[in-house]
């Protein structure tokens, strides 16, 4: 199935980033045991799943991590897995008794993805926080938001998704290529503050060159310039332009009709609030539909602003697959794509301890020993 095909990780559950990551191992074809908490409220209706999409493609054991047998459940579960992840503030795994020095104790070849804000060590180590907090501390929120105004949460992409989750997922791979050398596991210290400066180095570039501002809204591509924006459109909705290079510039200038005026260069950045402005009144001039007739599919660099509800019914991500079905419920589908070993959600989302029975069973426990593990509570 999928190029992770064989790879077994126990994820023990927790919010955002963690399951995001184990949703990219699923997708890619790793068996992934989630450990949910033991004790919640059972769903009134197993046949329906839930709508927590992040869950998706993976099997759910109920677990009691406070209970001595519940460790040891996990912990036998470690011992013939190839990843554990988890997404506790430093400190809870170890006070739980599942901390890495014990886990690689049972399995020395365990990758231990730990996927924290501000790190496992670090003067704010131990602090809460969320998205907003690590981005802005990574000196990312401070560059995103239009000139004068004030910084705008870019949605909880920029830490949870891409610096967390997304580097957590690849950081595991990194070591699991990694083992196949050595033939030891190793702890993966995924923090979103580093994520989140990771994906700022080619402004950091831009501005070591001179060519990036630190005030907001006034860059290439932060908004500031009037050929790297969006725009509103006579019937409200937007469109967006990316006509960075001068062939492409020239592009848009035809297609907008403005080829023929006296305007001034595209890179001075003097006339570029001019230059928006006449932008401006061009694009409100036709409805988003009439843009795309003129302009989809040219050299303009040209897209259509697109809401959730509306993206699946794009032509060209129909033509990609770009969003699948699962269970009746449309969701973006796996990325990137191979040639030989094609990605797919393998299930929809698992209500918690679902498959506890079959999970345990397949990793070694037997019947009774799962009876009796329930009946201690140490399992749901």
């Amino acid at each position: 199935m999928g190029p992770l095909e064989g790879v077994k990780v126990v994820e023990i559950t927790g919010i955002g980033p963690g399951p995001f990551a184990a949703m990219l191992l699923a997708d890619m074809g790793a068996e992934v045991i989630r450990v949910d908490r033991a004790g919640k409220a059972p769903a009134r209706d197993l046949s329906e799943p839930p709508l927590d999409f992040l869950a998706r493609g993976r099997r759910s054991v109920a677990v009691d991590l406070k209970h001595p047998e519940g460790v040891e459940t996990v912990l036998r579960l470690v011992e013939r897995a190839d990843v554990l992840t988890e997404g506790f503030r430093p400190g809870v795994m170890e006070r739980l008794g599942l901390g890495p020095d014990v886990c690689l104790a049972r399995n020395p070849r365990l990758v231990y993805g730990r996927m924290t804000g501000w790190g496992q060590e670090g003067p704010l180590a131990h602090a809460a926080g969320h998205d907003i907090n690590y981005i802005a501390l990574a000196g990312a929120l401070a560059h995103i938001g239009r000139a004068g105004e004030k910084p705008v949460p870019p949605l909880n992409l920029v830490g949870d998704f891409g610096g967390g989750g997304m580097l957590l997922a690849f950081g595991v791979v990194c070591a699991l290529v990694e083992r196949e050398r050595s033939g030891r596991g190793q702890v993966v210290d995924a923090a979103m503050v580093d994520g989140a400066a990771l994906l700022m180095t080619m402004m950091h570039s831009m501005r070591a060159m001179g060519f990036w501002n630190d005030e907001r809204g006034t860059n290439l591509l932060d908004g500031g310039a009037h050929f790297y924006d969006t725009y509103e459109t006579k019937d409200g909705k937007f469109v967006a332009v990316g006509s960075i290079e001068p062939q492409f510039y020239a592009e848009l200038l035809e297609k907008t009709g403005l080829a023929g005026e006296d305007l001034p260069r595209q890179m001075d950045r003097s006339q570029w609030p001019a230059l928006r402005k006449r932008l401006a009144e061009i694009f409100r001039s036709r409805t988003r539909d009439e843009w795309c007739r003129i302009m989809e599919g040219s050299d303009v660099c040209f897209a259509p602003v697109l809401t959730m509800g509306e993206a699946p019914d794009h032509p060209h991500n129909r033509a990609r697959g770009t969003f699948v079905e699962v269970a009746g419920k449309l969701q973006p589908g796996p990325a990137p794509r191979f040639s030989r070993t094609r990605p797919e959600v393998r299930r929809p989302p698992a209500h918690a301890g679902q498959h506890t029975d079959e999970a345990l069973r397949d990793f070694g426990f037997d019947p009774a020993e799962i009876e009796r593990l329930r009946a201690a509570g140490a399992i749901g």
